[in-house]
């Protein structure tokens, strides 16, 4: 064993020793934090379950939206840095028919119907928004080099951003809130926001709902197939150009309902709410794998956690001034060791083998 240490060490440069030395570095800051906040016994159990909780409630949102990453990149090998501004369209427009209902008293009357309407308007314009991104921006540029539709999807960022924008202002939107969501509900001794409990389960449904159309559907193995090999899907009679679309479209979704349920926590949508969510799941795909279906679930649940505990379990025990400020770092930095570690993910990467 320390014969085979050793060779590998001899292999290592300059530059592998010190990301390895920066990484154990971190490791040691986060072991040192955890157990100083433990010691100190600033949080009982049951807030640290609360911790937990809400990180899963969040990380599902990351999960959905890390969906649309993922299989663009499996079918397309691209990154859609426009996705961010995808999931952001639907609950923007959403807005206006929640308060909408909200001032004729659905909301009140006829809650889960108002919710499903909500839904369906937010999973419909993302769709929408998704495939006509695909059509004008990405369709044309299919053969050309990647940094090509790279540069393209940060240029449809910026437009999407700045026409939401025009369309329904700077303003940032309240969402209305929703009667039978406030309070808490009671599982033994906890006892846990009830609008955490809807997201994480809506979420779970969502994923699980996602995952199962894309395994078990017709148009799931179409894509699954595209993502294979697009040359010999194509043989087989595959419509590569439909197959993407549907690809843009199925994650067009899973943003706008990730967008919903994002609003339903946060209560607040305006057009630059997509940024960050965007690039925290992005890490999210990256995490569990890019191109990888189950990974973008593992990477969304994971990040989501570890962002929710890690300013009050490591960030105050090294004595952090404003540590929940911090909170996004954490993703960031997450992001920056798996790109240097782990590149491929927890659960490995999949890649297309283009035409």
């Amino acid at each position: 064993m320390w014969q085979r240490l050793r060779l590998r060490m001899r292999h290592l440069s300059g530059t592998d020793i010190a990301l390895w030395l920066i990484a154990a570095g971190l490791l040691l800051m986060v072991f040192v934090g955890s157990y100083n906040s433990l010691q100190a016994g600033r949080y009982t159990v049951r807030q640290w379950l609360d911790f937990i909780i809400f990180g899963l409630a969040q990380g599902g949102v990351y999960a959905l939206i890390a969906l649309g990453y993922t299989m663009v990149y499996g079918v397309l090998q691209m990154i859609n840095f426009a996705h961010g501004e995808v999931f952001m369209s639907g609950p923007f427009t959403a807005y206006f028919v929640a308060r909408a209902l909200d001032k004729a008293g659905y909301f009140d009357s006829h809650p889960i119907l108002s919710l499903a309407i909500i839904f369906v308007v937010a999973m419909t314009v993302s769709t929408i928004v998704a495939v006509i991104l695909e059509i004008l921006a990405y369709r044309p540029l299919r053969g050309a080099p990647r940094l090509v539709p790279l540069i393209t999807a940060i240029g449809a960022s910026f437009f999407l951003q700045y026409t939401f924008r025009g369309l329904y202002g700077s303003g940032v939107k309240a969402y209305p809130d929703i009667e039978i969501l406030k309070g808490t509900w009671s599982f033994g001794f906890l006892e846990i926001q009830k609008t955490l409990v809807v997201v994480f389960a809506a979420a779970v449904i969502l994923l699980v709902g996602l995952y199962f159309f894309v395994q078990k559907t017709k148009i799931g193995k179409g894509i699954r197939a595209v993502a294979e090999d697009q040359q010999a899907a194509a043989l087989m009679g595959v419509d590569v150009d439909r197959m993407i679309s549907m690809t843009f479209a199925v994650g067009g979704a899973g943003a706008g309902a990730a967008g919903v349920l994002y609003a339903l926590i946060f209560k607040q949508v305006w057009f630059f709410m997509g940024f960050v969510p965007g690039i925290k799941a992005f890490t999210a795909a990256v995490l569990g794998g890019i191109g990888n279906i189950p990974g973008a679930m593992l990477g969304g649940l994971f990040l989501g956690v570890f962002e929710s505990l890690g300013p009050s379990l490591f960030l105050e025990g090294l004595g952090v001034p404003a540590a929940y400020q911090l909170k996004d770092a954490i993703a960031f930095t997450m992001l920056v060791l798996v790109l240097i570690f782990r590149p491929t993910g927890i659960l490995g990467e999949r890649i297309a083998k283009r035409a």
